[in-house]
């Protein structure tokens, strides 16, 4: 049974593998440790879009973005990037492939133009196989004046590659990786012209380094650019675009075997496999009363100490301010005593007083009906306290002394 189950899974596998074989539209294999490009170039792809003006014989030139993910995946493969700096440029996958990641991959490209908003989709599948240069001694250069746009397409790397082979001396040299600087933890450059933003360029090859490159591991090249100076141990590039920063150039020896890590020996908290655990005894039982009353019981009992007092300083201790009180409405009823007798006094005063009212007090006439009432003729009593003085005060429209 399990050797039919055997058979069936690998016939699946090798089904699925020429279903994926057969639905691929490009087929790349790229090697182990060796840098992968493939350029998605614009030309190639605007016959698949019906042109607008195809009657009047008129070539487009339409700008394109390409989408790239792993075929049932939203993203690439870990090793493979995708750039492109602009609806205007090529797009570039690009990569380089480790020994975990031999196997087979189809990635979907959909092409969307930007001028009609078509799409294409194509597929690419990448078969990555073993390793077949061996490149222990490498070099990664820092390019400042670069992008990695600008690395990417093949003439570049060419004129890159044939520069380390008159340094290095040899012609078995090849390209590893390529990195833009951004991707190691750079900063966006400014939107000036000549600020870029630096590759780094990996070179591999079978042969020793050169005695100039071996300068990069001097102390004394290293206090110089710990020192803001600019050495240059190797001859300057020919270009000026391909200019070296010899300061973060770095010098990869994998001909030397790296001693493994040492074993961590095992602590007291490390078991070995022939031990039992053991585990600690309980600890004692705490009485946790002490601390419940010293937290909960006595800020509440002083709580409550201070809210008896403040409650009998509010309440029970109130003589002062009730003597105020008493002493206040003797003075206020003082007041209206003596007020009200001398108003008394006042009018008797004025009821026993035989000489005539002042003429300022004298009725004049009567301003609707212009009749004069002299003061003889009136039914008040003598009294002229209860004259009003000001008799400007009434309404002059009403008849206020009878006729």
């Amino acid at each position: 049974m399990a050797g039919n189950l055997g058979w069936i899974s690998f016939l699946t596998a090798v089904c699925l593998a020429g279903v994926l074989t057969a639905n691929a539209d490009v087929k790349l294999n790229p090697q182990v440790g060796q840098l992968f490009v493939y350029e998605l170039d614009r030309k190639v792809y605007q016959n698949e879009f019906p042109p607008f003006l195809q009657q009047y014989g008129i070539v487009n030139d339409d700008s394109m973005v390409f989408k790239c993910s792993l075929q049932h995946f939203p993203d690439l493969p870990r090793w493979l990037r995708y750039t492109q700096r602009s609806p205007r440029h090529n797009g570039f996958l690009y990569g380089t492939p480790m020994p975990q990641d031999q196997g087979k991959a189809i990635i979907e490209v959909v092409v969307t133009n930007r001028q009609t908003y078509d799409t294409f989709r194509q597929k690419i599948m990448i078969s990555v196989g073993a390793p077949v240069k061996r490149m222990p001694y490498q070099v990664e250069f820092f390019l400042p004046l670069r992008d990695v746009e600008e690395v990417l397409p093949p003439g570049v790397q060419d004129e890159v590659v044939q520069y380390a082979k008159v340094l290095w001396q040899t012609e078995r040299l090849d390209v590893v990786n390529i990195t833009s600087a951004l991707d190691r933890g750079g900063r966006v450059p400014l939107p000036l012209p000549g600020h870029k933003e630096g590759v780094y360029i990996k070179l591999g090859s079978d042969r020793a380094f050169p005695e100039c490159l071996r300068q990069l591991q001097n102390p004394k090249h290293q206090q110089e650019c710990e020192q803001g100076m600019d050495p240059v141990p190797c001859a300057v590039w020919l270009s000026a675009h391909n200019r070296i920063d010899w300061c973060n150039t770095m010098l990869i020896d994998l001909s030397r075997r790296v001693p493994p890590p040492p074993v961590p020996t095992p602590g007291s908290g490390i078991l070995l496999d022939d031990d039992l655990y053991d585990p600690p005894e309980s600890p004692e039982s705490r009485d946790f009363f002490p601390d419940y009353i010293g937290t909960v019981l006595v800020p509440f009992a002083l709580a409550l100490i201070l809210c008896v007092i403040l409650a009998y300083i509010m309440c029970c201790r109130r003589e002062g301010v009730e003597e105020r009180d008493t002493k206040t409405s003797d003075i206020q009823l003082h007041h209206h005593h003596t007020i009200h007798d001398n108003t008394d006094e006042l009018r008797i005063m004025a009821g026993s007083r035989g000489v005539p009212r002042p003429l300022s007090t004298l009725p004049m006439f009567n301003a609707r009906t212009g009749d004069r009432v002299p003061p003889l003729q009136r039914p008040f009593r003598s009294d002229s306290a209860h004259i009003p003085l000001i008799l400007a005060q009434q309404d002059p429209n009403i008849d206020t002394l009878p006729r």
